[in-house]
């Protein structure tokens, strides 16, 4: 079994103080994709580089203490990729690539960090314009290769996922125009969102973020926002999910998927 964790952080640093290294290496992912590192290369040299004797690569922003992400994994890659081609979106570091090529395979696990809107318009207009620019991207890859992308995509596509969702259909995340965007990816797009394949139904137990406002995390008032996305034929392997609230790392809680294919 190959097993897969996605983690926003929310800084690198403050999640390793919260036993974050303790705890990759007591489940022992075989990659962990980590998006908000909030870090710059020469943070993570010499404290970062690895966790849990796996090996990390990064795309840091631009701007110091912004975004960032990272994959660690325990297998070496053919090939590593860093941004997806757009230099608005590659200068605050949104998207890490991993290849695993061999002469008949062609697979990716890819860790991206989408933009938040809830900021004002200025931020919410860039992630339009990140949506519109990520689609055609991820289409061109799944021509080529089986992937699957870790993230945090800031979009809660279903009423089931989120706690309060007829008082948010007018906020950021949980934007009309954001959902028909997911709908797309997964319907036309031909991408599967793979918790819902395992947990179709799932509601109060399939949130990964929570507010840091109103006792929300306490009364588990939160949003799913973090996924697998996958190509499917990846999808087809995965077996079980699990997303970790025993310990709080950050203001998201860590999703993995165990799949049944290696690199």
């Amino acid at each position: 079994m190959f097993k897969l964790t996605s983690l926003n952080l929310n800084g690198i640093r403050s999640a390793s103080s919260k036993g974050l290294q303790a705890w990759v290496e007591q489940t022992a992912p075989d990659c962990i994709c980590v998006q908000e590192v909030k870090a710059q290369a020469d943070d993570v040299a010499g404290r970062f580089e690895q966790m849990a004797e796996r090996r990390g690569y990064f795309h840091f922003a631009a701007k110091k203490g912004y975004s960032g992400v990272g994959i660690y994994s325990r297998h070496e890659p053919s090939d590593v990729i860093i941004g997806f081609g757009e230099p608005e979106f590659d200068a605050e570091g949104r998207y890490v690539e991993l290849r695993f090529d061999t002469k008949t395979v062609k697979r990716s696990i890819i860790s991206c960090y989408f933009p938040s809107g809830s900021s004002g318009d200025d931020r919410q207009q860039a992630k339009f314009r990140f949506l519109a620019k990520i689609y055609p991207h991820l289409q061109q890859l799944k021509a080529g290769r089986e992937f699957v992308l870790c993230g945090d995509v800031n979009i809660a596509h279903q009423e089931i996922d989120l706690k309060n969702w007829k008082s948010n259909q007018k906020n950021s995340g949980f934007l009309p125009e954001e959902r028909s965007w997911m709908t797309k990816l997964l319907s036309e797009g031909g991408l599967v969102d793979v918790y819902r394949q395992l947990h179709p139904g799932a509601t109060d137990e399939a949130y990964t973020w929570w507010s840091n406002r109103g006792q929300a995390y306490a009364k588990n008032v939160g949003w799913r926002l973090d996924y697998h996305l996958a190509t499917p034929a990846m999808a087809a392997g995965a077996k079980a999910a699990s997303i970790y609230k025993t310990e709080k790392f950050s203001d998201h809680a860590p999703i993995t998927i165990e799949y049944d294919w290696v690199l």
